[in-house]
């Protein structure tokens, strides 16, 4: 029998969804079945899969050792570099993100990526230690395509975790984008359309009218600069959807420079010219020192040459 104390970071969630992190080798089916014979207790008693867990509980698995040492999954990975910080606290790392780096690893063998970065570089501030912690990991609370760079998020604690992901589903987080278009755009000029999305290509389709299995997207534009052909637009996404500011460009018949898949080669650049530069929070609560607060995030070189190439000014 094993006995798991509870604290704080992994308090305030369901028991069926502590042990799936627990244990994500055992089934779910599994997890429920213990629950219900009580092969599973919570406080010595049975408990159901919903209930949720308090700061001091104590949790016991009927499992032999070798049995929960087969379910756990103890990650395996090299090293990663110490990622670029542009601001931290004892709750968030605000996370400048390279173009080319992953947010995460979607793949099964180890790729380089933010998210492993950040959680080596509190474990080596000791701010995070695997072997202590239950089923909390710190997290990159938003996410940017390997070729987008720019800010995110990254939560230290389960509390500072809950309350980022709140704040972005409900739109609390204003997050402002750089890109570089061909063409000459108004000072201002919004998208509210419905995105289409094909999984197997990994594409986007936008439509001016509402259409079936599409997604609601907004999107509003300002234009900070214009010479040789080239416009500097500053973007405010209102919705946070995957390709949105690429695709939404390419619906408005502005291609952005760089851009392999909604817009086109040019300027000698590989991929998208496109940078979250800026973040404001809005009506945090245990974060509210955050509060109305802008955090900026500059300019690779690159872009910085293309910008001086073609005149824009930034």
């Amino acid at each position: 029998m094993k006995e798991i104390i509870i604290y704080k970071n992994d308090s305030n969630q369901r028991i069926d969804r502590f042990l799936n992190k627990f244990m994500p080798e055992a089934s779910k089916t599994l997890i429920y079945k213990s629950l219900r014979k009580k092969n599973i207790t919570l406080n010595g008693k049975k408990v159901s899969p919903e209930v949720f867990l308090e700061e001091g509980d104590k949790i016991q698995i009927y499992f032999s050792d070798q049995t929960i040492e087969k379910f756990r999954r103890e990650e395996k990975r090299t090293f990663s570099s110490k990622p670029k910080i542009i601001y931290e606290d004892e709750n968030i790392a605000l996370i400048n993100k390279n173009k080319g780096l992953l947010s995460h690893n979607d793949q099964k063998v180890f790729q380089k990526n933010a998210l492993d970065m950040f959680v080596d570089y509190l474990i080596f501030k000791e701010e995070y230690n695997p072997r202590l912690e239950k089923s909390f990991r710190p997290a990159i609370c938003n996410r940017l395509d390997r070729n987008t760079s720019g800010i995110l998020i990254g939560a230290k604690n389960a509390e500072a975790l809950r309350e980022i992901n709140f704040a972005i589903k409900n739109r609390h987080v204003d997050k402002f984008y750089l890109t570089l278009v061909k063409g000459k755009t108004p000072d201002f000029f919004e998208d509210r359309s419905y995105m289409v999305k094909d999984e197997k290509k990994n594409l986007v389709s936008i439509f001016d009218k509402e259409k079936e299995n599409g997604k609601l997207i907004e999107t509003h534009f300002k234009t900070l600069s214009y010479a040789n052909g080239y416009s500097l637009l500053e973007v405010k996404l209102i919705t946070g959807r995957t390709h949105q500011i690429r695709a939404s460009l390419n619906h408005l018949g502005y291609k952005i420079v760089g851009d392999p898949k909604y817009g086109f080669a040019d300027l000698n650049l590989r991929s998208q010219f496109l940078h979250n530069y800026k973040l404001v929070f809005h009506n945090l609560k245990a974060l509210d020192y955050l509060n109305e607060r802008e955090f900026i995030c500059p300019l690779e070189d690159t872009y910085e040459k293309v910008l001086q190439k073609v005149g824009v000014n930034y």
